[in-house]
């Protein structure tokens, strides 16, 4: 079992087997895949993960979900775990929303839906480039 992990967050679970077969195809087994269809699930999911030490590399979150939206879930992750790489997926999103995730989660990057396969690989490529 791989020691990191690229967590997927959105309230959709088509989109959430969409991103995670995408991912597997692509990366295979050098990282876990965990879903979550909001923000307390993967913030429980990320403490699993971290007691397990396994570490999380990135997460790609949907911007509108009920309870929290994906900006300040991935602001609040990155004020606890400041190296994990966020990108937001978003069908909605406005500049505001994006600039403040931009500024206050370190934001790696913003794919919009419906996402293209080789945008998502490509920007997962080049957030984990930074590790």
């Amino acid at each position: 079992m791989s020691n990191s992990a690229i967590l997927c967050v959105d309230d959709e679970r088509v989109v959430l087997d969409s991103l995670k077969t995408q991912l597997k195809e692509e990366f295979g087994e050098t990282y876990c895949y965990e879903i979550a269809e909001n923000a307390e699930d993967a913030f429980e999911i990320i403490e699993e993960l971290f007691e397990e030490q396994i570490e999380v590399l990135v997460i790609v979150s949907d911007w509108l979900m009920p309870g929290m939206k994906g900006d300040e879930f991935l602001v609040r992750v990155h004020e606890k775990y400041p190296n994990i790489i966020n990108v937001m997926l978003t069908g909605q999103a406005d500049e505001h929303t994006l600039e403040r995730a931009h500024h206050d989660a370190n934001l790696h990057g913003c794919l919009y839906k419906p996402w293209n396969g080789n945008e998502l690989i490509e920007t997962i490529k080049a957030a984990l480039a930074k590790l």
